[in-house]
């Protein structure tokens, strides 16, 4: 998983770094298909994406690199620490998904408001972890990912900037970003906050589910156009 994240950060950071737009926001993700018959609640993350060159006139198209995380389950439980009588610990089990996707985006108009379109391609992994701290929450004791697995991602969204501010520091225009994208994902494993459970013995059980794994996400956040 470090590798992972951290080859999503490198790509992410050479297209920041040459990038001329740069733009960020908060997401909420609501499971579709067969995805939605496993999780029935919303998630929440957040995006980042960097492009080439701004659209213009003459250019209404620009390419560039799109990141997310969001977490679609989190389960916190306390818990007695076996063998230690009155002494409790706090177990904390995160559901979540990390992507990086090639972006492609189509602003046709160079108004005061912008709609755009865009295409992602890419892939999502999907991840749990579990966290153990005492009982004050203050301290880590122990921590793992206990099941992942990768899936390919694609699909599109459709967005509206409004003009915020123009002629900042090294910021040509800064944009309000409203927009809703359609991720298509193949099918993958995964744990749901349903899907761990622990027997008489004291044995932790893992119970993946198996689907496609569809999201449409809601975003609201700006973009910076640079010199």
């Amino acid at each position: 998983m470090k590798k992972l994240f951290g080859l999503i950060l490198f790509f992410l950071f050479v297209s920041i770094n040459s990038a001329q737009t740069v733009g960020a926001s908060f997401m909420i993700a609501s499971p579709q298909g067969e995805f939605k018959n496993n999780v029935d609640n919303l998630g929440f993350g957040v995006q980042v994406e960097g492009t080439l060159w701004a659209p213009s006139t003459q250019r209404p198209f620009s390419i560039g690199l799109s990141a997310g995380y969001l977490v679609y389950g989190l389960v916190s439980e306390r818990r007695a620490w076996p063998g230690f009588p009155g002494i409790y610990l706090n177990l904390t089990r995160t559901n979540s998904i990390a992507n990086l996707h090639a972006l492609f985006k189509i602003t046709p108009f160079m108004g005061s408001i912008r709609p755009y379109i865009e295409g992602i391609f890419g892939g999502n992994y999907l991840f749990t972890t579990s966290e153990v701290k005492n009982e004050n929450g203050n301290q880590q004791i122990a921590s793992s990912t206990n099941f992942d697995d990768f899936t390919w991602s694609y699909g599109g969204g459709a967005g509206l900037l409004f003009k915020l501010s123009e002629n900042l520091e090294n910021v040509s225009t800064l944009f309000l970003d409203l927009k809703v994208r359609y991720m298509y994902g193949t099918e993958a494993e995964y744990l749901t906050e349903n899907s761990v459970f622990v027997n008489n013995l004291g044995d932790t059980i893992f119970n993946p589910q198996k689907s496609k794994t569809d999201l449409i996400t809601f975003h609201v956040g700006v973009v910076a156009y640079f010199n």
